[in-house]
Order: structure tokens, then sequence, then C-alpha cells
């Protein structure tokens, strides 16, 4: 079962010098994602329990369009294990003469790739789509 979500980081987002987003915005997404995810596979929201690898592999900033990917890639009798990946699909240019400036990337650029697991109890499990 997979999912994916699209969104613009904003300035809101931007958390260090430069209009840098904060990698703590990327994991948010995920955790979004892991929640449709058992939603859609156990009726409940569950729980994420923990993350087995992060690896932040490119820079995004206020502006960019982020696309976040994530997949249930083993079910156990509780738990589930995930896979998750971060594209920026569109970048702002940050040019101050066109501030409004942005280009959509041919190839998307991962910006972050994880795996985690997380846990639904069984007295919660609602449904089994999966």
């Amino acid at each position: 079962m997979k999912a994916m979500l699209r969104l613009r980081m904003g300035n809101h987002d931007a958390h260090y010098g430069g209009n840098l987003v904060d990698g703590a915005r990327i994991m948010a997404l995920f955790g979004d994602i892991a929640t449709e995810l058992l939603i859609r596979h156990d009726g409940d929201e569950g729980l994420l329990v923990a993350y087995d690898a992060v690896a932040f592999t490119a820079p995004t900033y206020a502006g960019d369009y982020i696309e976040a990917h994530g997949e249930i890639t083993k079910v156990g009798n509780t738990s589930r294990k995930m896979t998750f990946a971060a594209y920026k699909v569109i970048r702002a240019l940050n040019d101050p003469a066109n501030p409004s400036a942005a280009e959509f990337l041919a190839e998307p650029v991962l910006v972050c790739r994880a795996s985690g697991t997380c846990v639904v109890p069984a007295e919660r499990q609602r449904r089994r789509d999966g």
C-alpha cells in the first residue's frame, strides 16, 4: 500500500538563514503519510514508534514544492514497516528581481529518505485492506 502528498514549503517552514526549511518539517510529512497508510490499512491512526534510518540528501527552501511518498513494506501482527522518500518537484528561484519565479524540475530531486516502524494495537485494528 502506498500514499503520496505534495505541498509547497512556505516562509513559515523556513527555520534557518537563507530560507532553509528545517528537516523536521519533512519528517512531519512522513508522519502524516504514515497516519494515512495506517488508517487505510487498519482503520486506526496507530503510532509511529521508531525511525530505523533517516538521510537528508538535498536542501529544501521556502517556495519549493515537496512530494512525499510512503509505503507499507511489511505487515506483522501489530507492526507495520514503512519506507518514505521526499522529492523536490518545483524549485523556488529566490530571485530578488522576480520573487515569484520558480521552475518545474524535469527530474525530481531526492531531499530525504527514511524507514520506520508503526504499531497498531490488535484491539484497535478495525480492517485490513492490505
